[in-house]
């Protein structure tokens, strides 16, 4: 009986034996951390050889930088988006800009020397930018010589940790050396390995944080392994004062030849007036026109700036037609008021290509040569840029021509002033931005919200778009430096057959279309303008918002609440004398 029992039991205990080996194996695959590598390039999207990922603030960009011929390439679109569009690329030229406070630095595409004309020129060893089929692509070390950008680079795979500046985020310190996963859990792939340094915490959990290593992996560590540190400042040097040494490679921008080294990169001097600015457009069509200054100033009050339409780009080449004379500016220094002298690209009479002449060196130098003479022959004060119907693919080339004739202006010691619509955004690529950086006043046009080509009749500036025009450059432009300008006329309009045509009319033109038509004026506190409308014997729709001394007080009632820097109007001429004293009150306050 015995000798039958013994094999039983010795089958159940193996039965047993298999059984707690089978549990042991499912227990330590359940309980033991995985130790597969992940593939790094597919985790980084790291297609080609030339292909460098780039963990940029707390996110791994879809985007790659380029490593050639040892040399990190930035595209340049992402160098913008990462920097603000300072860098400029003369694709008409070959040649990428950059405009500081006082100089332009440039380099032909392909090349590795650069210039300025402050005089400065150098080689970097390297070629500083090329093109790869519709993309430009420049060197991070030319970038960082610029920008606060900086950066360090890592093998295996290539990575850039890319700083810009500083933001803050949620620091820890890594206790021990622990793996760093692709996403939480014991099982997930490991991306590295890291000991010690700091790590900046992008997402925190329970159990789980997603980190960014000091080394440029970004990836998931227990929270046991890490000492959290609280909110800190995320910059090149702090993450580098934490970790060790001698990991990160030397890229070979810093070995190579000489860069640029602007002292000056955030140091825009601003000239200003003292207290209100009040300037008056004064169209002169003409040489002859200057012959009505004692005319135009004779009913103002509290002018203190004259800006005559004087220069008109004429051709491609950009020569500057110029209607100033020595008796304007004498005349109006002597009535205490300066002469900023306008240019345009609207009133030569010639079929001008704006975008040919902007996007060209050359022909930008120029136009601002022309501007430079003409106020040191005539002692002009200063220069009021108003260059309009700039197409989107126009706006850099536009951005570079106001930055060069910024530094001009800065030079020769010219007031610089630019013209601009009221912000909306099919226009942003005028980039009130950087036009709060260069200029000494920025001019926001604050009329036209219903002009000749509308298809509807309304106002040509209503209480509610003049100031959510303020409103919105103020998010843009310092307070400081914005002038709103007033209309001194508004449009008529007729309502005939279901088709909307109007006639502008200066202030005297709009109370004699009121008189002839009877029309009876309401005030509308919609607009804040005095509203009428009538119906002619021809059954025309005849319908008038009317710009008087009411409602410029309204809009200027809502300038100095915004504590804005001054008014302009547009135009010397077309105003009633009563809209004088409403300004006069304004400059006092």
């Amino acid at each position: 009986m015995k000798k039958k029992v013994m094999p039983v039991i010795i089958i159940i205990a193996l039965i047993l034996i298999i059984g707690l080996i089978y549990g042991a194996q499912i227990a330590i695959e359940k309980f033991s951390y995985s130790k597969t590598q992940a593939d790094l390039s597919e985790y980084y999207g790291i297609s080609s050889e030339q292909d460098v990922a780039i963990i940029y603030n707390d996110s791994v960009l879809e985007d790659k930088a380029v490593k050639k011929d040892g040399v990190y390439y930035l595209d340049y679109n992402l160098a913008k988006s990462v920097q603000g569009n300072k860098f400029y690329y003369g694709e008409a030229d070959q040649t990428l800009f950059y405009t500081t406070p006082s100089a332009t630095y440039t380099t032909k595409i392909g090349e590795s020397s650069w210039t300025s004309t402050n005089g400065e020129s150098g080689d970097a060893g390297y070629t500083i930018s090329y093109v790869d089929g519709e993309k430009l692509y420049i060197a991070l070390g030319y970038l960082k010589a610029f920008t606060d950008l900086d950066y360090q680079v890592f093998a295996s795979p290539d990575r850039i940790r890319l700083y810009a500046g500083s933001y803050e985020q949620t620091l820890a310190k890594v206790k021990k050396k622990t793996a760093v996963r692709v996403l939480g859990g014991i099982k997930s792939d490991v991306v590295s390995y890291v000991e010690g340094g700091m790590a900046v915490v992008t997402n925190q959990m329970d159990e789980w944080s997603e980190i960014i290593t000091w080394d440029a992996h970004k990836g998931y560590v227990e929270n046991k392994y890490l000492d959290f540190m609280g909110t800190g400042e995320v910059t090149k040097a702090a993450i580098e004062a934490e970790n060790p040494e001698g990991l990160a490679e030397s890229p070979i921008e810093t070995a190579a030849g000489s860069l640029p080294a602007p002292a000056d990169l955030k140091d825009y001097t601003t000239v200003r007036l003292d207290g209100k600015v009040n300037i008056g457009f004064h169209p002169i069509a003409g040489a002859a026109g200057n012959a009505t200054i004692d005319g135009a100033i004779a009913p103002t009050k509290s002018l203190n700036v004259l800006a005559p339409t004087w220069f008109t780009i004429s051709d491609n080449e950009g020569t500057v037609v110029s209607y100033a004379t020595r008796d304007y500016v004498s005349t109006a220094h002597a009535n205490g008021m300066q002469v900023w002298g306008v240019l345009d690209n609207f009133n030569s009479g010639n079929q001008i290509d704006t975008v040919a002449i902007l996007s060209h060196e050359a022909s930008r130098a120029n136009v601002i040569a022309q501007l430079i003479a003409y106020a040191q022959e005539y002692e002009i004060d200063g220069i009021n840029a108003d260059l309009e119907q700039i197409n989107e693919s126009c706006g850099p080339d536009y951005l570079q021509f106001m930055r060069e004739l910024s530094v001009a202006c800065r030079q020769n010691g010219l007031v610089f002033s630019i013209d601009d619509y009221v912000p909306m955004d099919f226009n942003d690529h005028y980039d009130l931005v950087e036009q709060g950086e260069i200029a000494d006043y920025v001019v926001i046009m604050g009329y036209d919200e219903h002009y000749g080509g509308s298809d509807e009749a309304g106002s040509v500036a209503s209480i509610g778009y003049v100031q959510g025009g303020i409103e919105k450059a103020l998010t843009m432009v310092p307070a400081e430096k914005l002038v709103n300008a007033i209309p001194f006329y508004t449009r008529v309009w007729t309502t005939s057959g279901g088709e909307v045509s109007s006639k502008a009319l200066h202030m005297d033109g709009a109370t004699n279309i009121i008189n002839q038509y009877g029309m009876e004026m309401n005030w509308d506190e919609e607009t804040c303008q005095y509203y009428g409308e009538v119906t002619d014997s021809n059954g025309a729709l005849i319908q008038l918002w009317n710009e008087e001394s009411r409602s410029i007080e309204v809009k200027l009632s809502v300038m100095q609440a915004a504590g804005i820097a001054g008014v302009a109007e547009w135009a010397l001429g077309f105003e009633n004398a009563e809209v004088w004293d409403v300004i006069a009150a304004y400059m006092a306050q």
